[in-house]
Order: structure tokens, then C-alpha cells, then sequence
């Protein structure tokens, strides 16, 4: 379901792009589905089993333990995908988030990442226990977007096609 805003965000980035898939869990299908359209991917996520498991199943890539908000990899991307990973930050992480992606993006590079429909916090479950989303309001994504140098390309609340995710696509200018 996700292929439509995958194939957008491959389309800005140059041929055989370098990817930084922000919070990657497993790997799948995500990262993935990069690989195979020749995207040279670099994930990251707090969980060393979800790292184990990228490593896995995709071992000619990049992979590493890391905590998304201390992210500081002296690289930069062509790419950087924080694709239902972002929205577990609180507010204030996800704000400072915004110049961790300016760092690592290089010129004219691919930001995408989900975030919820509205400001607020809900608390959802997955295998039975208890999980943190959190969004802040459009404007002020839209703002944090701007302030650290990237337009935004497309946003849609609640894509019906891509499972009601609220996607943001945008472009390092």
C-alpha cells in the first residue's frame, strides 16, 4: 500500500540514491522495497533485535543501533524516510528532529515521513501492549519543515489508499 509514496519519494532523489530509513524496524517492507529499485540504504532503530533482523534479510546494506534524536552521522543523504517512526516522539522530540534531518539531508534530498492528522497524543496497541503516537498541528510541521530549508512536496491526512496514513513528502532546497 505504501508503493505510490515510495515511487514519489524515489522519484526526487537522484539514480541509485543513498537512503536513510530513520527508526527501519525490520526492515520490511520499506527499506525493502528501496533496496529493489536500487537504493542504497541506511537504517537506523533503537532495537538491536530489529536491527538483527534488517541484517538478515537485507545484508548488503547499512545497519545500525542508534536513537533517532541523537542522530549524528556525519553522512549525508540523498533520502531520508521516517516512515511510522517519528510520530513515537513526543512533541518536543519530534521538534527537534527537523535540524537532524537538515544534517544529514544532502542538496535537493527526499524528506517522508508520517505523522498523525491533527495536533494531540493517542496511545495504541501492538502484540498487546501499549504504544505512544503523537503528532503536532500541520502548520506547525509546516513550519519546522520550512525553517530548516525543505518545501514541502505533497501532504495528504489520512490517505485512504495508503492505509489512512498522513504522509509528508518534501525536497532540501
Amino acid at each position: 500500500m505504501e508503493a505510490h509514496w515510495l515511487d514519489r519519494f524515489i522519484g526526487l532523489m537522484p539514480r541509485q540514491p543513498a537512503v536513510l530509513d530513520i527508526g527501519c524496524g525490520s526492515g520490511e517492507p520499506m527499506s525493502r522495497y528501496l533496496v529493489e529499485r536500487g537504493c542504497a540504504v541506511t537504517g537506523i532503530d533503537s532495537s538491536p533485535e530489529m536491527i538483527a533482523l534488517c541484517k538478515g534479510a537485507l545484508p548488503c546494506q547499512s545497519w545500525r543501533v542508534a536513537d533517532m534524536r541523537s542522530l549524528s552521522l556525519s553522512v549525508r543523504f540523498d533520502g531520508l524516510l521516517a516512515w511510522d517512526s517519528f510520530f513515537h516522539l513526543c512533541p518536543e522530540d519530534q521538534r527537534k528532529m527537523f535540524p537532524i534531518f537538515r544534517d544529514h539531508a544532502s542538496p535537493r534530498a527526499a524528506l517522508m515521513f508520517t505523522s498523525g492528522p491533527s495536533h494531540g497524543v493517542a496511545i495504541g496497541e501492538f502484540e498487546g501492549e501499549p504504544l505512544y503516537h503523537a503528532s503536532l498541528d500541520v502548520d506547525e510541521y509546516r513550519t519546522l519543515l520550512d525553517e530548516n530549508g525543505f518545501a514541502v512536496v505533497a501532504h495528504v491526512v489520512e490517505d485512504e489508499a495508503c492505509g489512512r496514513h498522513t504522509i509528508w513528502l518534501a525536497q532540501f532546497i
